[in-house]
């Protein structure tokens, strides 16, 4: 029988490894998103720093594996077999889920999903063994942790409010103090900001976070205990001194020292926190299956007292996972658009798409802190708000320059208040959720900037709300997920662990290597000039024709066929064709605003072009959407000449979107043939409608199918009426750009 339990530390250990790829794919936001979003140093810069916090942060994580072998349930009631089983369910759940929550590009939470995979596994196996011992739920809590499972429940709910209050007060302080013209007040309070961020920094770290390191001894934990305070002050007096000179000498930028040292700082704290969620339990299998080999007990037999002791880990663990984890973040796309995601919503640039829509209850959050706004605005004196709105007040964007998400001062604050936070918390031995805290105080430090205007506060609320939700949903799903697959492993066997393995293995395979991952659309540059909008305009109105009639076009072919599978997919596309015109079409406000000297007219053109193609992808969409609904109501399908005149009129299309080349050809393009062949296919509507009013009474047709070939008929027209007055539109952009080249030229 050993070599199921062989098979399983084997599995885990390849788990352990899949887990820091997939867990710091989640969690690179958290360290990363401060430097990133301010620019503060180069991409390649902050990487490295980065990395080294996370390698040498991962020695310092020794004193968080006790949470996985005795954080949240007994040991010592539960049998080797028992425990095996519970880490074998724990491991794959998290992992699983994990990928998912990847896979969708949202940050979730490490910790829950491990503490509450716990819980769920260790309270099932409880109940097995109850339910096998003839005891009573009342015998539930000699199996479970209760008192602890609930410091490690009320650490991370707390860590909500704490984390987002604790931000948004720093930062008001310092904004007060600095204002958004930070470069006027540095010379002032440079010195002493930076003297304070980086003694917070060091204490929080070194003297804090020192005990769980597997590289100090004892005599040096025992001197930075003893001398704490002279040495803290002599750090803060040191730096002091040292800051305020540069400052008044050079150009030193403190901000610049200070955000790498947060990122330090930051994954540093997140290597020593979260460690434990990645190899926590698959360690504590190997030191299980060790006591198990040595004892020669039966493995249903050997209770795991041995868990209760405090972990003796070999460095070298420690060191390999730190290197998983460094690798990770150089090689992960998934890491990349996470990071997209969380600086997305605590943006300060208005008027971009934001990352989410709105919700009933980000609405009702907004509506009811206007209404508290507008109360405390009534009681301020009116000197006092000048006061406080000037020191708030934006900087103007200049010409050409790009909007950071935010500035050096909120980047700072993110990363000391975060830093400080997570190792206050590994100090406690608490698996603080490194995603809560970090996000939480960047949706603070935002709010406290005044970055939820009128125009993205229910989008940014909202935003926080289903994240915060999906956090949630993941500690139930964790639970549940994990007492399922333990269950069936526990009455299923090697049989039931092998069809999990194989499951896990093939799902991770898929989504991680064959599965094409869908990117966010990258920003995209392009010249404000007459001649790049024209040649913007051109090629975008040349793809977004004949990607219409493609999903048309598949679209009647699934329907005659009665393939409801292949509508759905067609529909899915037909949803995220209109996405990206409506992106493209958004392209005119920063036309408008990010060039002083851009054309207006020429802007112009592009906007009303835009928005009749961003019409007609809305009716394609509408109409596959009414296509697949007929299909799926099991309704008629259309046959003989009907059908055949909807294969006529896509290839009446065909000969339409051949003669676009407008990107191509330019001014030198065949309108007049263009419009003939726009002329012909909508007389051939014409029939067709006529055809069929002929047919509603010879083949008894139905309203439904009525109305759905007469909304097909007014859908492609209304297609060809809208992309005849953007012809019209590229024919005359086209000349009026061909006329500025030759004066220009003269």
């Amino acid at each position: 029988m050993d070599y199921f339990y062989l098979l399983i530390l084997c599995f885990l250990i390849l788990l352990a490894v899949s887990d820091l790829f997939v867990g710091v794919a989640n969690d690179a936001v958290n360290f990363l998103g401060g430097a990133l979003g301010s620019r503060i140093a180069s991409f390649k810069t902050i990487m490295i720093v980065g990395s080294l916090g996370v390698l040498i942060g991962a020695t310092f994580s020794g004193g968080m594996m006790t949470i996985a072998r005795s954080g949240v349930y007994n040991p010592q009631m539960f049998s080797f077999h028992d425990m095996m089983i519970v880490f074998f369910a724990v491991v794959v759940t998290e992992v699983s889920l994990l990928n998912v929550f990847n896979k969708l590009g949202l940050p979730t939470s490490t910790t829950v999903s491990i503490v509450f995979a716990l819980m769920g596994g260790g309270v099932t196996m409880a109940c097995l063994n109850i339910m096998e011992d003839g005891k009573t739920m009342m015998d539930l809590l000699d199996y479970v942790s209760l008192s602890r499972a609930s410091v490690l429940m009320f650490g991370i709910v707390c860590s909500v409010p704490i984390a987002f209050i604790g931000g948004t007060l720093v930062q008001y302080v310092c904004r007060l103090l600095f204002t958004f013209d930070y470069q006027r007040m540095y010379r002032l309070w440079g010195g002493l900001f930076g003297s304070l961020s980086i003694s917070a920094i060091v204490y929080f770290l070194l003297f804090k976070g020192a005990k769980g390191s597997a590289l100090i001894t004892p005599e040096v934990l025992s001197f930075l205990k003893t001398y704490t305070t002279e040495l803290m002050l002599s750090i803060f007096v040191g730096s002091f001194v040292l800051f305020q000179l540069l400052i008044l000498t050079t150009k030193f930028n403190i901000f610049k020292l200070v955000i790498l040292s947060g990122t330090f700082a930051l994954a540093f704290s997140f290597a020593g926190n979260d460690l434990v969620n990645f190899i926590g339990v698959p360690l504590a299998a190997l030191d299980s299956y060790q006591t198990y080999t040595a004892s020669g007990m039966a493995p249903t037999e050997l209770m795991m007292s041995s868990l209760r002791e405090p972990a003796v880990l070999n460095p070298y663990y420690l060191w390999g996972a730190g290197g998983i984890m460094v690798l990770t973040l150089w090689t992960s796309k998934q890491a990349m658009n996470v990071v997209r995601t969380t600086i997305n919503l605590s943006a300060s640039d208005r008027g971009d798409r934001e990352q989410f829509g709105s919700s009933l209850l980000g609405r009702v959050v907004v509506r009811q802190s206007i209404m508290l706004n507008n109360m405390v605005q009534k009681i301020i004196p009116e000197g006092m708000k000048k006061v406080l709105e000037a020191r708030f007040e934006p900087i103007p964007v200049k010409k050409n320059e790009v909007q950071l998400p935010f500035d050096a001062v909120r980047a700072s604050v993110n990363l000391v208040i975060s830093a400080a936070l997570i190792a206050s918390a590994t100090a406690l031995t608490l698996p603080l959720s490194t995603t809560y805290v970090t996000f939480m105080v960047a949706m603070g430090t935002s709010f406290a900037d005044g970055a939820w205007d009128r125009e993205s506060a229910v989008y940014r609320v909202s935003g926080v709300l289903n994240v915060i939700g999906g956090w949630f949903l993941t500690a139930f799903i964790a639970f549940t997920a994990c007492g399922i697959i333990l269950t069936i492993c526990y009455y299923g066997g090697l049989v039931a662990v092998l069809a999990v393995m194989g499951l896990t293995t093939y799902s991770l395979i898929k989504e991680n290597f064959f599965n094409k991952e869908r990117q966010e659309g990258e920003a995209r540059e392009f010249s404000t000039d007459p001649d790049s909008i024209r040649q913007h305009l051109n090629s975008t109105v040349d793809r977004s024709f004949g990607r219409s009639v493609d999903l048309f076009e598949e679209a009647l072919k699934q329907y005659f066929d009665g393939n409801l599978k292949g509508l759905k997919r067609v529909k899915s596309e037909a949803r995220e064709e209109y996405e990206h015109v409506r992106m493209l079409r958004h392209d005119y406000y920063n036309m408008a605003r990010g060039d002083e000297g851009v054309d207006q007219d020429v802007c112009h053109y592009f906007y009303r072009a835009m928005t009749n193609v961003k019409e007609v992808s809305f009716a394609i969409e509408t109409i596959i959407r009414m296509i697949h609904d007929h299909v799926n109501n099991s309704h008629r399908i259309y046959k003989g000449r009907l059908q055949g005149n909807l294969l006529k009129l896509i290839e009446h299309l065909r000969a339409v979107s051949e003669e676009m080349h407008f990107q191509e050809k330019g001014s030198q393009m065949d309108v007049a043939e263009l419009k003939r062949r726009v002329e012909q296919t909508q007389a051939f509507i014409n029939e067709m409608q006529t055809l069929l009013l002929a047919k509603i009474g010879q083949e008894k047709m139905s309203l439904r199918s009525t109305e759905l070939y007469l909304s097909i008929l007014q859908v492609v027209r209304e297609m060809l009426n809208r992309y005849d007055i953007v012809f019209l539109m590229q024919n005359e952009l086209n000349q009026q750009c061909d006329e500025l080249s030759q004066t220009k030229a003269n």
